[in-house]
């Protein structure tokens, strides 16, 4: 511990400049209605190297290792011995100058001097007051440390759900993919006329996939474009079986996650089941200044399989939303007898 101590303290110039001035403050104060010089001086030379020493034990001993470490018992007792230390250091000195400067004659001492409570007020006016000033700096540099601290968790945790949300988009891809690659191999092998549109639909959904989907946000403008050429790319796939409803009230124009809407929009196809020969499809959305309101359904017929969850691709966009909005969305899915329902409210504040 001792070693530590003198390892922490490093004497800059700054520091033997500083305890020159306390030497000649001493002098200033101990020369009041005295001519003594010779006397003041050697009496303040002596004094010196115990306000020295006391000040850097308060301030790089027991302030570092035992005050802010708020371990008080040990603070207190171990300040007590350093005060007595130095109060006995202090008794000593005043009584070798009495001795050797004065040579027994109390009068040759100038009046401050000989008042032990002033000496002692004086050394530790200059403990107190260093110490002080030591134990601000330390707390700063604590509170920055800990400021640091905050910043590389606050860093660890974005770049974590940064990472957990790309995984996230990274599944959505072969997940659209896998879906929309087997409708265009049903077209080719039916040998359909329509096959080329199809193909060049898909090639204008991958283009936005491939440029928009690393983006954090898109507008929302953007978002439903896309959502309008993949409703056109099923609707060459189902033909007259199919009757989508697309209502939109775009209010306040925002920003929103690439694809947010995408993994509803493609169970609504894959899992809605026909109705008399035809699948129907409603979806509303609306972008309002507080919130923005999305809600698909897809006719279901009681023979099909009651559905518990509309997939991987489902799944993904409820750990996005938790991940991009936690506690600002609601998400409620509905199942009757006829249909199948997804309503997703965002808030913005």
């Amino acid at each position: 511990m001792v070693k530590d101590f003198f390892r922490s303290i490093r004497f800059a110039p700054l520091h033997l400049v500083f305890w020159v001035l306390v030497w000649l403050f001493y002098v200033y104060f101990f020369s009041y209605t005295s001519e003594n010089s010779s006397f003041v001086w050697w009496f303040s030379a002596s004094i010196l190297p115990v306000t020295v020493v006391t000040t850097y034990v308060f301030s790089y001993l027991l302030i570092p290792k035992y005050l802010l470490p708020k371990k008080y018992l040990l603070f207190a007792v171990y300040s007590f011995y350093t005060v007595v230390c130095s109060l006995f250091l202090i008794l000593i000195i005043t009584f070798v100058n009495f001795i050797f400067i004065s040579e027994f004659d109390i009068t040759q001492m100038p009046l401050l001097t000989r008042n032990f409570v002033f000496v002692l007020i004086m050394v530790y006016l200059v403990v107190i007051v260093l110490s002080f000033i030591k134990l601000l700096h330390l707390t700063h540099q604590a509170t920055r440390r800990n400021k640091e601290l905050e910043n590389k968790l606050l860093e660890g945790k974005l770049l974590l759900k940064q990472k957990e949300l790309h995984y996230l988009k990274q599944q959505i891809h072969p997940h659209f993919l896998f879906n929309t690659l087997n409708t265009v191999y049903g077209f080719a092998l039916k040998q359909s006329k329509e096959t080329p549109d199809l193909i060049l639909k898909l090639s204008s959904l991958l283009d936005y996939i491939l440029h928009q989907i690393d983006k954090p946000t898109v507008l929302l403008s953007e978002e439903i474009k896309y959502i309008e050429a993949y409703m056109g790319l099923e609707h060459i796939r189902f033909r007259d079986s199919l009757q989508v409803s697309f209502q939109k009230e775009i209010v306040k124009e925002r920003v929103v996650p690439p694809m947010l809407f995408m993994a509803f929009v493609e169970n609504a196809f894959k899992h809605g089941t026909a109705i008399d020969g035809i699948l129907k499809i409603d979806i509303d959305l609306t972008s309002k200044e507080d919130k923005l309101c999305f809600r698909i359904k897809n006719s279901v017929s009681l023979l099909a399989d009651k559905v518990e969850s509309h997939g991987l691709g489902l799944e993904n966009t409820k750990k996005r939303l938790d991940a991009l909005f936690p506690k600002a969305y609601v998400l409620k899915v509905d199942k009757d007898e006829s249909w199948y329902q997804v309503h997703l409210e965002i808030t913005h504040n």
